[in-house]
Formats: structure tokens, sequence, C-alpha cells
């Protein structure tokens, strides 16, 4: 009886994680869609007003859309145009704005020939409006004579498979070297955080925060004293977990590091040597609202 009911606890739950994968999947296809139609819409215009649709693709209006917009690079590596963050890069080599990881990637997809047809990559890109973290952007791009146009969008969510990962990481460099690892997490090091999972780190001793890789404000609170806007007292659940088991999983609703917003969060978390570590993952459209 008891082996029954736990088998339809497991389905439930697998159940849940699979609706919640399609929402995520859907909502990226969607993202995708309006991405590609954005760029069509401006190669046409581009291709009709020449070098005078720059300015437009530079201000708000039709080519913003949402968190979508428009950016132009030529061949040789200056911006000529952007409606988003990057409007700041205008007239500038952008190769001499970005890192020894990212040369590569922009070298590739400004070299490819014109073909008429639409490309796309993956890079990790940040600004003021990632809190200074580094998230997988999708683009999307089209070669026009020696002009480079391109829309993308971020894909902030990782997958849960993701977190057990960084986890696995942060577990390894905390029993190998706490105070270094603790002032990485808290310096946004790349090692300890992918889009939007990152680390937080509690002493057991006396419960306090000693690492928090998305709010610094954390940093010597007591974790067994928070609690989430529902009034879920996340943090006692999690260390009376961890006392009977090396590695906990618990929930709890918490603002979302890249959106804003608040989401349901899933997170994973290892008891190594005298310290909790945590890593966990964003399960959207759960969220009914918190200030943390």
């Amino acid at each position: 009886m008891l082996r029954r009911k736990t088998h339809r606890i497991w389905a439930a739950l697998a159940a849940c994680l699979m609706f919640l994968q399609v929402q995520t999947a859907t909502a990226q296809e969607q993202e995708s869609e309006k991405a590609r139609a954005l760029l069509t819409e401006a190669v046409d215009y581009y291709k009709a007003n020449g070098d005078k649709a720059l300015a437009v693709f530079s201000r708000q209006g039709p080519f913003v859309k949402d968190d979508l917009y428009v950016f132009v690079i030529n061949t040789n590596g200056i911006m000529l145009a952007s409606g988003g963050p990057s409007v700041m890069l205008i007239g500038r080599d952008i190769f001499n704005t970005i890192d020894d990881e990212l040369r590569p990637k922009f070298q590739q997809a400004l070299s490819q020939p014109e073909t008429g047809e639409i490309l796309e990559a993956d890079y990790p890109w940040g600004n003021w409006s990632t809190g200074g973290r580094k998230i997988t952007k999708h683009v999307y791009f089209q070669r026009v004579g020696d002009t480079v146009l391109a829309v993308g969008y971020y894909q902030p969510r990782a997958s849960s498979e993701q977190a057990l990962q960084l986890l696995e990481t942060a577990a390894e460099a905390v029993n190998s070297n706490p105070r270094d690892t603790f002032n990485a997490i808290n310096a946004l090091d790349q090692r300890f955080y992918k889009d939007d999972l990152y680390v937080f780190v509690v002493e057991l001793d006396n419960n306090r925060f000693v690492a928090h890789g998305s709010n610094l404000r954390l940093i010597g609170r007591d974790f067994s004293a928070l609690a989430d806007r529902l009034g879920k007292p996340f943090g006692q659940e999690a260390l009376d977990k961890l006392a009977t088991s090396e590695m906990v999983e618990f929930d709890y609703q918490w603002k979302h590091p890249i959106s804003g917003e608040t989401e349901h969060k899933h997170a994973y978390a290892r008891k190594v040597g005298n310290y909790l570590v945590a890593v966990g993952y964003y399960q959207p459209n759960n969220g009914n609202g918190s200030d943390q």
C-alpha cells in the first residue's frame, strides 16, 4: 500500500515537472518567433531605406518591441545602431569592448557570407538590466552587404540538471577552500552562476549567510528566520531536513534575479563540513509577489 502511494506521489511530481518544462519551452518558442519576425521586418526596412534606417533602429519606435530590439554591426566590428542598452556602443569597435570569450563568437558571426538566410547563435551577454550577470542570449542575425542586423533574447531559466551541476561545483570548491569560495560567489565569479542559477552558503554554527550570488544584503542574516511572501519558513525547513540528511530539497517563492518577478523556486542543498551549500532553479508563473 505504501509503495503504491509513494509511486503515485512520484508520478504526480514527474507530471508537474513535465508540465512546467512544456510551459517554458512554449514561452521560448514564442519569444523565438517574435525575434525572427522583428529581424525580418528590420532587414526589409534596411533594404528599402539604406543607412537612414539606422537612426530608426536606434530610437524607441516600431523596432523596439518589449525586450526585443534591433542592433546593427558592420563587418569591421563597428556598432552602427542599437535600440537597447548597447546604444552606448554606437560608433565604437565592439572588439575593444568585449572579452576574449566573446571575441571569436562575434568574429565568426561577422565573417559569415551574405546568403539571404537568417542565422542564429548563443553567447553570454550582460548589461545594467541583468545586474552584472552574463546571461545566455540567443541571437538571430542576417547579413546585408557589409552590415549584419541582429535581434536577440535572453534565455534566463536554467534547468534542474544545471542546478545540480552547479551545486556539485560549489560544494567541491567550499570543501577545498571555503573563504576564497565565499568571496568568489559574492563577487559574481562566473564559476558560481549560470544564467539565473546562483549559489548561496549558510554557516551552520549560527545559521547565517556567508555567501549569496544574487543579494549581498542577505550576508550575515539568519537563514532560519527567513520566510517567503506566503509566510512559508523555508529556511528553518531546509535546516531541519539537513539535520537528518546530507542532501535535501525545498521549495519557496523568490524574486527572479533577471526578470524581477517572484516565481516558484526549487532548491537543492548539501551539507559540506559546517556549511549548507545550495542552488535553486526557477519555475515561472507560480509566484505571488515578494520583495526578497
